[in-house]
């Protein structure tokens, strides 16, 4: 069995593509979709056997894309024919670029193509660093196209609605286009073919079968990405093709080329979820021989195999074909399995940082202790989500791509887990500091019968430099204060920096014990920790804090074509603006730097959504904290 991926942006008519190609010869034999809506569907065409794996389109989509083409042999990225549309495609494009996988570009939906063929293809070679060359050119009647012509063969084919597609004769108007087109592609072959670079020097035509197998070699090498036309939709173009994959498309065994699979690989899993009456499965590849219920795989023993219908069980895994694994527990998605060992699939499959954070508590008290066993599992199969505690609240944080991701999530939760929850905002770690130095005196006295408490403290609060953190130092004499109390005196220093006046975290203050007096029968470690507490919560009510808030260091990944409508966004949101540099490793993509406050990110994800389309993401580190206006604070 063979297989391959079809991805690319939302709208680009990539389910009615699977349907078309599933449908060529008879319905498809197995379909399955799993969370995220992703199908994995199996056919054959002309006696062979073959799967393919339908992923949507959209960013909170994304980190299932990455773990699905690693599972194929193939993939295609189906479009719509509008030049405009290849920045949509660049995230695709930049992934399939570093996967070094054969791949295909289909221009879908020609039929309603009011740009040049020839423009789409420079548009989405913006993005990508290998060669895109059209192996086919459109006919028109009118601005309408009507029917392709196969720049190899120099067969003309004119599109039926419904049907599959006449071959006709070319038309003379079409010759010297179609020549032209022609030279392009043998010249771009030559370039990896010495042999036919010599031919197209002598001006000797090679024939269609040797440039098909030239094809062939490039193709599975990813010297060059071919493009295809058709409308999924009306048929047209689906089985040419089909019949590029079935020809060009290499087998199971060349996984190892684009996956470096280790010595011993069995298998590869990619999708996972988690079924009513089911539990728990894994969608998983055989890459190798012996994957069978009761074997070792990923260095567990594997349960049941279930055939993509995820009800007949399989007694064994054929090297190319897919199953669910059942009672598998231990399986994780995105991992190459051997015996003994699960290896994370290649960087290039591993999902962007989340978007969004959001704090989750379960609707009804009685799930408390389900919800974190019930977001581990889902942590498991949902490749794109994370999870956390939040250090302020103390409740269960996730991060998601996006709001459908986190809608999906969700609902999840509730179907798959029986735990309803409600999502509130992460609130941002507000912290406190001085500006000035104060020195306190403050005496600790307790008599209640028995030994009393007594201790006396003169000490000094005094703001540091942003980031430096707290200080204790003391320089008491002639041993006013014993040295066996003084930890006790910073031990209350640090618990009053617990909570400041506005009842934040306390930073950047250095405390200095200057004086002070013991008693010998009532002082305690005790007394002077009381002592050193109070002493600088009043020293700091009577400094008076200011408010600050953390601001983060964000790289923002964009296309090019959309770095500076940024520079609005970040103003916008009181972020500064340190300028953007061409991506060292993505063709067509900038690096942002900007520094933002955390309150700013959830807006930030909402914004980079509606201007670049869907297409950028972004990185962010802690770097600093800068006071927050007093209207600010007050509101948060």
């Amino acid at each position: 069995m063979r297989a391959f991926a079809v991805t690319g942006p939302s709208q680009s008519g990539k389910t009615t593509l699977v349907e078309a190609l599933a449908g060529l010869e008879s319905p498809p034999t197995q379909r399955f979709t799993l969370m995220g809506d992703a199908t994995v569907t199996s056919f054959t065409f002309m006696g062979d056997a073959w799967s393919v794996i339908d992923v949507p389109g959209g960013h909170d989509n994304l980190p299932q894309v990455g773990p699905a083409l690693a599972a194929c042999d193939a993939a295609v990225l189906c479009l719509p024919a509008e030049a405009d549309a290849a920045v949509l495609a660049a995230p695709y494009l930049r992934m399939l670029d570093d996967t070094g996988m054969p791949t295909f570009v289909f221009i879908n939906r020609i039929d309603c193509a009011t740009d040049r063929v020839a423009d789409i293809v420079a548009s989405l070679q913006s993005y990508c660093h290998h060669g895109i060359v059209l192996r086919q050119v459109p006919m028109r009647v009118n601005d309408r196209v009507v029917g392709a012509i196969d720049l190899i063969s120099e067969r003309a084919w004119q599109y039926r609605r419904g049907e599959r597609s006449a071959l006709v004769e070319l038309p003379s108007e079409m010759q010297v286009r179609q020549s032209e087109a022609r030279g392009d592609l043998l010249e771009s072959l030559a370039d990896f073919d010495d042999r036919l670079l010599e031919q197209i020097i002598e001006d000797h035509v090679p024939g269609s079968e040797e440039i098909y197998r030239i094809a062939t070699r490039v193709l599975q090498h990813q010297d060059l990405i071919p493009a295809l036309l058709g409308s999924a939709s009306q048929g047209n173009g689906i089985l040419r093709l089909m019949k590029c994959l079935r020809h060009e498309v290499p087998g199971v065994m060349a996984l190892g080329d684009h996956l470096a699979l280790p010595e011993g690989a069995l298998a590869v899993s990619c999708l996972g979820d988690h079924l009513r009456h089911i539990g728990k499965t894994m969608l998983i590849r055989a890459v190798g021989e012996g994957v069978a219920p009761g074997s070792k795989l990923g260095g567990a023993t594997l349960g049941s195999l279930n055939a993509l219908d995820a009800k007949t069980p399989v007694s064994w895994l054929a090297p190319g074909n897919f199953a669910f694994t059942i009672k598998s527990d231990e399986m994780l998605p995105a991992r190459i399995c051997t015996e003994s060992d699960a290896i994370p699939l290649p960087k290039w499959t591993r999902p962007h940082p989340p978007a969004m954070k959001r704090l989750v508590r379960p609707v009804h008290e009685k799930d408390e202790g389900k919800l974190s066993t019930a977001l581990g599992l889902l942590d498991e199969i949902d490749p794109g989500l994370s999870v956390s505690q939040d250090c302020v609240t103390g409740l269960l944080e996730i991060g998601v791509q996006g709001p459908l991701h986190l809608r999906r999530a969700i609902q999840k939760l509730a179907d798959a887990y029986g735990v309803e929850v409600e999502c509130l905002g992460v609130p941002p770690a507000l912290r406190e500091t001085i500006r000035r130095g104060v020195e306190k005196h403050y005496r600790h006295r307790k008599q209640s019968g028995g030994s009393g408490q007594f201790a006396d403290v003169v000490i000094r609060v005094s703001p540091q430099t942003s980031g430096s953190g707290f200080a204790f130092t003391d320089c008491v004499k002639g041993g006013v204060v014993p040295r066996n109390y003084i930890p006790a005196v910073e031990a209350g220093a640090r618990e009053a920096l617990c909570a400041g006046p506005a009842g934040f975290p306390v930073v950047d203050v250095a405390v200095t014990l200057k004086d002070g007096k013991a008693h010998s029968v009532d002082s305690s470690d005790l007394a002077f920790r009381i002592a050193g507490q109070s002493a600088v919560r009043e020293a700091l009510a009577e400094a008076g804090t200011i408010v600050l808030q953390p601001i983060l260091s964000v790289d923002i990944e964009v296309p090019s074509v959309f770095s500076g409508t940024l520079v609005q966004i970040v103003t916008g949101l009181k972020g500064r603006v340190l300028g953007f540099e061409a991506h060292p490793g993505a063709k067509g993509w900038d690096i942002f730097h900007a520094q933002l406050p955390v309150a700013a990110l959830d807006e930030l994800a909402m914004s980079l959504a509606g201007a670049t389309r869907g297409t950028a993401w972004f990185h962010s580190a802690p770097d600093h904290y800068e006071e927050l206006r007093e209207r600010v604070a007050a509101e948060a």
